[in-house]
């Protein structure tokens, strides 16, 4: 049974009680998962004190808050989960008035629908940019217009760009897959482990990579070969049967994401190779269901929520009613959230299927 606790995740328990609260809100059961290294919850309040006695409107209704909330084109299966949970998540709330922008990866299309929802004077913008850099001045304008941002999974360049930032821990999901291959090869130290990447030139892979390359180094192993696909099944496919052809012998393969897995898993079912176990990342019910099968290479994937934009929903809701994050004891919301890397296994997937995406 997978069950130690690392390093890590010892730290992520001192800030459980921000985690649970904004789990609480997004109605997930994760146990709280761009780019950054942070695990903390940071609660500023110099810019979000609430008025005296205020505790938020987390059970009930309270004022009308409009919020609008832009995102990436849907053209990939953790993508229109973010959509789809965020979308659900506002439905709840008889106190929310969503506007929703069209999904786009065309950062100057997304720049025109930020300045659209300042124009139609919205309460508060959520924004899950096609590109962060790109989108930051966006962000910077609309906040010196008094509309404050929820800046969602792919971070913007500068700090004044977003009230709130709510990311997945990609370096920790990293660490997460490292950890458990740790646990599961420590003890030999001569084990062949394959790496099957994302899109090497973003962010979120070099952070990926390096997490799984430090956790890996604590127990004296290292990544034997690797290769990138693009987040696809086609690519997946192809890359794959690439590494195997490659390399006859693994005992550990970490892909970096569940969608492009589901080619991973067949060039693997291809070329007849079962002679390692993997590890897939982001959580897809397809993975899962792989993994309760007992009967399948996979035997873990570590969590990146999809839930990140229906948290973000939520956390603007809270900014547009002057309202506190419920469990904490400071007053209004904090400006930085880190979700956690779960592993989920066969022991506690059942944990897990409901906050699966599919591919």
């Amino acid at each position: 049974m997978y069950a130690f606790r690392s390093k890590r995740q010892r730290m992520l328990a001192t800030t459980g009680a921000a985690l649970a609260g904004v789990a609480l809100l997004a109605g997930c059961s994760s146990d709280a998962d761009n780019g950054d290294t942070d695990t903390d919850t940071d609660t500023d309040t110099a810019e979000t004190t609430a008025p005296e006695g205020n505790e938020g409107n987390e059970g009930g209704s309270g004022e009308t808050v409009v919020i609008g909330f832009s995102g990436p084109a849907a053209d990939h299966g953790w993508l229109g989960a973010i959509n789809t949970a965020a979308l659900d998540l506002a439905e709840t709330y008889d106190d929310v008035d969503l506007r929703v922008a069209e999904g786009t990866n065309d950062a100057n299309l997304q720049i025109s629908q930020v300045e659209t929802f300042v124009n139609e004077g919205v309460d508060v913008i959520v924004l899950l940019p096609t590109d962060g850099a790109a989108l930051t001045e966006a962000a910077i304008n609309a906040m010196n217009a008094g509309v404050p941002v929820v800046n969602v999974d792919r971070e913007f360049s500068s700090n004044d760009a977003a009230r709130v930032t709510i990311l997945g821990d990609n370096y920790g999901m990293g660490v997460s897959a490292g950890e458990y291959m740790c646990e599961r090869l420590g003890d030999n130290p001569d084990a062949i482990i394959g790496e099957i990447a994302g899109i090497d030139s973003l962010q979120l892979t070099t952070d990926r990579t390096q997490g799984f390359n430090d956790a890996l180094s604590e127990c004296g192993l290292s990544v034997s070969a690797r290769v990138a696909a693009e987040f696809t099944i086609d690519s997946g496919q192809e890359v794959t049967a690439q590494l195997l052809s490659a390399n006859p012998e693994f005992d550990a393969i970490w892909n970096h994401d569940d969608d492009q897995g589901i080619g991973v898993l067949a060039a693997i079912d291809e070329a007849g190779r079962d002679e390692f176990f993997m590890v897939g990342g982001a959580g897809s019910a397809n993975a899962m269901r792989e993994i309760e099968s007992g009967e399948s290479v996979l035997e873990a994937t570590v969590i990146y929520p999809s839930t990140q934009a229906a948290d973000g929903i939520a956390l603007a809701r809270l900014l547009g009613q002057n309202a506190n994050l419920g469990d904490l004891a400071s007053p209004g919301v904090p400006r930085r959230i880190v979700l956690d890397a779960p592993v989920v296994t066969a022991d506690n997937v059942a944990d897990y299927m409901s906050v699966g995406f599919e591919s």
